[in-house]
């Protein structure tokens, strides 16, 4: 498995920082005797705002499936969604 790092984007939200970054993946094959395809996975690490520590260790997210995004844009915008939703649903919860 090859992966290079390729794009790195930071977001505030909710008091949290979101750090994502894109990496190329080559792991994924599909079956039938396919050549491996290229594709981009996103990690995310999630700070609190005041804090240089991560509120938990890097996550790696992928499409459904466990297959790359197609683009690394994609992947951007797909991390940066599932960062969000795990601040909503792990921290915000309590103040709505």
């Amino acid at each position: 498995m090859k992966s290079e790092q390729a794009m790195t984007r930071t977001y505030e939200y909710h008091g949290y920082t979101l750090v994502v970054a894109v990496e190329s993946d080559s792991s994924w094959q599909p079956g039938g005797g396919v050549a491996a395809r290229v594709g981009y996975v996103a990690i995310v690490r999630i700070l609190q705002a005041d804090n240089a520590i991560a509120v938990f260790s890097p996550l790696r997210f992928g499409e459904a499936g466990g297959r790359p995004f197609v683009t690394e844009v994609d992947a951007l915008m797909g991390g940066y969604s599932a960062a969000r939703r795990i601040v909503d649903d792990l921290f915000n919860h309590a103040s709505q």
